[in-house]
C-alpha cells in the first residue's frame, strides 16, 4: 500500500518517509489514513467551540485520537502520549514529525463538548460515512442486534456501603461549601463514622447488628437533612448536587415511624426504574437480566451481517439497565433510518420482537424484523390434544365473527385494552352454545367456566404473530436465524479490546459517548482485518463438544 505526501490536507513527506522506513508492512492507523483518508474533518465539529478565542487543537483529529485510543485501549495520557512519539499516529493524523501534541486533558475537554451537543454519533457517523464511500459499508441486506450489561464507573455497592457514602458524600461536599456551618451541625460522632470510606468488611456480620447499623445511619442521614433544609440555612447548601443525591436516597430507603427513623419495607420502595444504587452515578441503575445482577446500563448493537465486506456497527444505542428490550426497536430503526443505514431483515434474539414492533417495522421502515416469537402457553394450546388453542378459532374479520372447532359461531365482538395498555379484541361464545360441548372441559381454562372467552390482537399484528409462529417452525428459518449469533462475538470484541463491560465515564450521557467511540473503534479493526485480509475467528469449540456424535 502507498504513502501519500504533498498537497493541501496530505500527510507531511518527512512523516510519509519516516514512517515507510519505521513500519514497511504498515500499521492498523497507517492503513486505515491510506484506505479511508481524512475521516473527520474540523467543520463536523465547528459548532462545538465558540467562534473566537485562541485557536483550539483540530477537533477533527482530537476525534480521530478519541477513537484510536478506543481501538488500542489507551488512557487519556497514554493517547497523548502516542500523537507526540508515535510515527503511525503522526500519519494518520497527518501531522509533521516535530509537533508536540498536546496535553492530555484537552481530551477530556472535547468529550465534554461532544457530550454537551449530544454529539458522539458524528464520530460513529465519520467512519461509516467513509467505508460507504469506498464500498466497504453494505446496508440494504441484513443486520443484526442485540444488547449486553454495561457496568457502572462507581463500584457496587451493599445496602449499607450504598446509605453510608451517600451520607458521606454530602458530609463531604458540606464541608467544602461551608465548613463552618457544618462543624457546628456536625454530631462528634460523625467523624468516627464517616471520615473514611464504607468498607462491607467493616460492617457487623450479624443481622441484629447490620439492622441497628443502618437505622443509625439513616438517624444521621435524617438529623443532617432536617439541618439543611432548616429556614435560616442558605438556599446554596440545598443546592449541593450531593445533598439533592442523599435527600433521594432517605426518601426511597427510610421513612418515620411514630417519630422513629425506619428502613421501608421492600413494597414500599420505588421500582429499579427510579432508585438510586450509589450517589456517585446517579443515573446508573439495578437491573437482572437470567442470574446477571448489576448497576449500571445496557447497549443496544446493530451491525450489518455480509459475508464479502466487513460486518460494521451502524448504530449503538445506550439505555437505563431497567429499560427492556421490547421498547427498543423502534428507536434503533429511528436512528438507522438516519444513517441511512435500515436493512432489508433485521434479526434479534426473543426479546426485541412483539406483534407491534413486526408490523410498524414492516410499515414505517420496510424492514422485515426476525426474531423468536413466544409460543402460545395458554392451557388449551399446550394440552394432551393441543386442538383448543386459539390459532385452532377461525376469525372472520370482515364480519366481525370468530368460529370455534366445534363450528359454533359468535359476533360477541368488542374492542378492550389488555392489562398492559395494548389495544385487543375480546370475544366470548354462548353459554348455550358452550355447556352442551362435549369438549368443553378441554375448552376452558376454569373448571367453573360455562362459555369460552378469546382474547386476541388486531388483524395485522394478529395476522404477523401467526405467520411468525409458523414460519419459525421450519428448517429454513432455523438456519437463517444462526446470523444473529455472530453478534456474541462484537460484544466479546468491544469487551476485550475497548472496556465495553464498564462504564470508564460517570453518569448517561459520558457512557453513551463510550459507546458510540467504541463502535467507530470496532469498525476501523474490522476495516483494518479485512485490508489484510484476516480471517474472521471462528467460534471456539472445546476438544469435548468437538466429540460430539452428528446427529441423525
Amino acid at each position: 500500500m502507498s504513502m501519500r505526501a504533498g498537497g493541501p490536507g496530505e500527510v507531511p513527506a518527512e512523516t510519509v518517509r519516516v514512517a515507510r522506513a519505521a513500519f514497511p508492512k504498515g500499521s492498523l492507523a497507517i492503513r486505515i489514513r491510506d484506505e479511508l483518508g481524512v475521516l473527520f474533518t474540523d467543520e463536523r465539529f465547528a459548532d462545538l467551540f465558540p467562534v473566537r478565542g485562541k485557536p483550539a487543537w483540530s477537533p477533527g483529529r482530537l476525534a480521530l485520537v478519541l477513537v484510536l485510543q478506543f481501538v488500542e485501549g489507551l488512557t487519556d495520557r497514554q493517547a497523548a502520549e502516542a500523537v507526540r512519539a508515535r510515527i503511525d499516529f503522526k500519519y494518520a493524523l497527518g501531522l509533521e514529525l516535530g509537533d508536540p501534541g498536546f496535553d492530555f486533558s484537552v481530551l477530556s475537554e472535547f468529550r465534554d463538548r461532544l457530550v454537551e451537543a449530544d454529539a458522539g454519533r458524528r464520530v460513529l457517523d465519520g467512519i461509516l460515512d467513509a467505508a460507504r464511500a469506498k464500498g466497504l459499508l453494505r446496508t440494504t441486506g441484513r443486520a443484526r442486534t442485540d444488547s449486553t450489561h454495561v457496568l457502572s464507573a462507581a463500584r457496587e455497592l451493599s445496602w449499607l456501603e450504598m446509605v453510608a457514602e451517600t451520607l458521606r458524600s454530602a458530609l463531604n461536599a458540606l464541608a467544602r461549601a461551608d465548613p463552618g456551618w457544618l462543624v457546628e451541625v456536625a454530631d462528634p460522632e460523625w467523624f468516627r463514622h464517616y471520615a473514611t470510606r464504607a468498607e462491607e468488611s467493616r460492617f457487623p456480620k450479624s443481622r441484629a447488628k447490620r439492622d441497628e447499623t443502618g437505622l443509625r445511619i439513616g438517624a444521621d442521614g435524617m438529623r443532617l437533612l432536617e439541618a439543611v433544609f432548616s429556614p435560616q440555612v442558605p438556599q446554596e447548601l440545598r443546592d449541593l448536587g450531593p445533598v439533592e443525591i442523599l435527600r433521594q436516597v432517605w426518601v426511597q430507603q427510610f421513612h418515620l415511624v411514630e417519630g422513629e427513623v425506619r428502613r421501608r419495607d421492600p413494597k414500599d420502595r420505588p421500582p429499579g426504574a427510579t432508585r438510586l444504587v450509589t450517589p456517585y452515578d446517579p443515573e446508573a441503575r439495578g437491573s437482572v437480566k437470567r442470574d446477571t445482577l448489576w448497576d449500571g446500563y445496557k447497549v443496544h448493537v446493530t451491525e450489518t451481517c455480509e459475508t464479502d465486506v466487513p460486518n460494521l456497527v451502524t448504530n449503538a444505542v445506550t439505555t437505563l439497565a431497567t429499560v427492556p428490550d421490547s421498547v427498543m426497536v423502534e428507536p434503533i430503526h429511528a436512528g438507522l433510518a438516519e444513517r441511512d443505514c435500515l436493512p432489508g431483515e433485521h434479526w434479534v434474539d426473543a426479546g426485541y420482537p412483539t406483534a407491534a414492533q413486526i408490523v410498524a417495522a414492516r410499515r414505517e421502515h420496510g424492514v422485515e424484523l426476525h426474531g423468536p416469537i413466544r409460543a402460545d402457553t395458554t392451557a388449551q394450546a399446550t394440552g394432551e390434544s393441543k386442538a383448543f388453542g386459539q390459532e385452532s378459532f377461525a376469525i372472520d374479520w370482515d364480519h366481525q365473527q370468530v368460529t370455534c372447532p366445534g363450528g359454533r359461531t359468535t359476533g360477541q365482538w368488542r374492542q378492550a385494552l389488555s392489562h398492559r395498555g395494548t389495544p385487543v379484541i375480546r370475544v366470548q361464545f354462548s353459554p348455550a352454545d358452550c355447556r352442551p360441548c362435549p369438549h368443553l372441559r378441554d375448552c376452558v381454562s376454569s373448571p367453573k367456566a360455562v362459555r369460552r372467552e378469546l382474547t386476541f390482537r388486531h388483524h395485522d399484528e394478529h395476522q404477523a404473530i401467526r405467520q411468525a409462529r409458523e414460519l419459525q417452525q421450519t428448517d429454513d428459518w432455523k438456519e437463517r436465524y444462526k446470523i444473529r449469533a455472530g453478534v456474541e462475538g462484537t460484544f466479546s470484541q468491544g469487551i476485550q479490546r475497548c472496556g465495553l463491560r464498564r462504564s470508564r465515564y460517570q453518569g448517561f450521557a459520558k457512557t453513551s459517548l463510550q459507546h458510540q467511540l467504541t463502535a467507530a473503534a470496532i469498525n476501523l479493526a474490522r476495516i483494518d482485518a479485512h485490508l489484510t485480509e484476516t480471517p474472521r475467528a471462528r467460534t471456539r469449540t472445546t476438544h469435548f463438544a468437538a466429540l460430539r456424535p452428528a446427529e441423525h
